[in-house]
């Protein structure tokens, strides 16, 4: 019984290991056929998951093993429907093979790339719609002059298409004003080594009295919201807090500039004058392209 234990037990300490040590992560599916996908990219300190999807257990060769991090001994032995994690932290090409078989199916590589950028950020990581947010970082290699391409992949689309192609200056710096439609996906490229980081955008609500007790409450953003719920709120200042009114839906939308669209929706409350009031748009009625939004504030 011993025996049969330890493999899992390994195989689940590995996969918490590498799965916190890596920054991002690609899986490897392990099936009866073999390696799926059978070559991998990722970049320093980035891990693969081998994800077992077999009905019997397999193990996983690892060569060479330097700069190789899965927590405990290579080779992998992974039970089946269990998952192993290892995170490479030195560049370079790595292969992966099941001995329990010659199939090619069953070899694959792992090409470890170097960090494009020492640092990378978005201020601010997440934007009202029609904001601008600034990328900026350094090359690891410190060089100036040197050209990097950068691609912006939206929630809706399946590609990343390059947007600019930016300049580094002193030391390998350099920044790029982005301005996302929706949550957005940035990759970094330079001379075949690449970094992504993400947006994330706030649909904008703007939410207007037109008359006693009458309300307008407009959402701008790259696509509709017909028949998606907001929330008409009010503050109370007893309990230091928002609270709901009552929930409006979304009933006409016109497209503006490309690509902005613009739904509305008019309704009514009989809340007293005077109080102040937003609305409010949830993370479950905005995703998955945007994240939660809410209006401007205003006396009832």
């Amino acid at each position: 019984m011993r025996k049969l234990l330890l493999p899992l037990l390994v195989v689940v300490s590995l996969a918490a290991v590498g799965a916190a040590a890596g920054s991002t992560s690609k899986t490897v599916t392990i099936s009866k056929t073999g390696y799926t996908p059978s070559a991998v990219t990722i970049s320093t300190g980035d891990a693969v998951i081998f994800k077992n999807t077999d009905t019997v257990a397999h193990t996983v060769v690892l060569t060479p093993t330097t700069g190789v991090n899965c927590g405990g001994a290579v080779p992998l032995a992974i039970p089946a429907g269990q998952s192993a994690s290892c995170t490479f932290s030195s560049a370079g090409k790595f292969k992966f093979s099941d001995p329990a078989s010659k199939k090619k199916a069953f070899r694959g590589t792992i090409t470890v790339t170097p960090p494009l950028v020492s640092s990378l950020t978005a201020t601010p990581k997440s934007v009202v719609y029609g904001h601008t947010s600034t990328l900026a970082g350094k090359l690891a290699s410190g060089q100036s002059g040197q050209s990097v391409q950068i691609g912006a992949q939206g929630c809706t689309e399946t590609t990343s298409t390059v947007v600019a192609t930016v300049t580094t200056t002193a030391g390998g710096a350099f920044s790029y004003q982005a301005q996302p439609v929706d949550n957005t996906s940035y990759t970094l490229s330079s001379n075949g080594a690449t970094s992504t980081i993400s947006i994330g955008v706030k649909p904008r609500l703007h939410l207007a009295k037109i008359g006693a007790h009458r309300y307008k409450l407009q959402v701008f953003a790259a696509q509709n919201f017909l028949g998606t719920r907001a929330t008409f709120q009010r503050y109370r200042p007893s309990l230091k807090r928002w609270v709901a009114v009552k929930r409006v839906k979304f009933q006409t939308a016109v497209n503006k500039k490309s690509p902005t669209v613009i739904t509305s929706v008019k309704f009514r409350s009989g809340i007293k004058a005077h109080l102040r009031v937003r609305a409010s748009l949830g993370p479950k009625q905005a995703r998955p392209c945007y994240l939660a939004g809410r209006s401007n504030t205003i006396r009832s």
